[in-house]
């Protein structure tokens, strides 16, 4: 293993700041040998009232909701969770992101654990200086516009096996080995399709088309995980007048888009340049596309109004 440098950060773990370091599980853990780690992922941002979590409630009732898929007995409630997430992102000055984590810390072999434990982790950094740049090699650029792969197996999650709403560890694995075929091949990202053969997501981002009629369109609720990018996108494009629908997207209306991007929470809105090496539309990023990000950043930056109750200040 390559040695690394360790970021000077403090991780809120079961109510005690402790050292980045000293944050660690043992591997025969019931969570790192099953999968059974729930968590969530929400960015901070600095404005002139400070930093703020977008969106924190709706990033916690997701990670509840997760939780209760997985079946995860958590004995911390809503009011809790947002608490240490503040609490974290005081303690780590600069931080950008929050990932909040509930697993099962105990050594189990059954995969019903006897030691029904649910530990809870929140740790506020900067993806990039705090973990990218103290790896060994250069640090790739994020590209303005993502060349993307189209997934040629259905391998998406099942909703038999668990389904697509749980951000839990265990549902990460098939979407990792598809996009690391899609990086071998010189792709930025993978766009994955679901059982039935309909574009669903990208691995931690959601999906977005836009036709040539100028019609915003995403699959549907039940195919895709309920990214808060996703629906924050939605109600700006309801707020500019931009008609939007949630559908099934068959593969063959990718060749017809006049534009389609990504969204995430450290995506933001990601324009897509091509799939599997066609051009999309025209322009890129395309008209919708431009509108929807700029809108975005301001709503993030706290310079909309209209949507000043997205953003949760951890000093107030």
């Amino acid at each position: 293993m390559l040695p690394q440098h360790q970021p000077d950060r403090r991780i809120w773990l079961d109510g005690a700041l402790v050292p980045w370091a000293e944050a660690t599980v043992h591997v025969l853990s019931h969570s790192h040998a099953r999968g059974s780690m729930v968590f969530d992922f929400m960015s901070v941002h600095e404005t002139p009232r400070g930093a703020a979590i977008f969106r924190l409630p709706d990033h916690v009732d997701r990670f509840l909701t997760s939780v209760r898929l997985v079946g995860l007995p958590l004995r911390m409630g809503a009011e809790e969770l947002a608490s240490a997430c503040k609490e974290a992102v005081r303690a780590n000055p600069g931080a950008k992101v929050v990932k909040l984590q509930a697993f099962l810390p105990s050594i189990e072999i059954d995969v019903v654990p006897v030691d029904d434990h649910v530990a809870v982790a929140v740790a506020a950094f900067d993806p990039r200086a705090d973990v990218l740049e103290k790896k060994q090699g250069p640090v790739p650029a994020v590209p303005k516009a993502v060349k993307i792969w189209l997934e040629k197996e259905r391998k998406q999650r099942r909703p038999d096996i668990m389904h697509p709403h749980a951000k839990v560890a265990a549902n990460y694995t098939s979407p990792m080995a598809a996009k690391w075929a899609a990086r071998k091949r010189g792709y930025d990202e993978v766009l994955l399709v679901d059982e039935h053969g309909f574009v669903a997501e990208g691995p931690t981002t959601n999906f977005f088309l836009v036709d040539q009629g100028g019609v915003l369109r995403t699959p549907p609720d039940e195919s895709v995980l309920l990214g808060v990018t996703r629906r924050s996108i939605l109600a700006l494009a309801e707020h500019a007048k931009i008609p939007f629908v949630e559908e099934p997207i068959s593969i063959g209306a990718l060749s017809g888009a006049a534009e389609a991007f990504l969204t995430g929470t450290t995506a933001g809105v990601w324009p897509i340049a091509s799939v599997d090496d066609q051009a999309l539309g025209g322009e890129c990023p395309g008209p919708i596309s431009r509108t929807l990000g700029q809108q975005f950043r301001e709503v993030t930056a706290g310079k909309e109004p209209a949507f000043a109750s997205w953003l949760h200040y951890v000093d107030e």
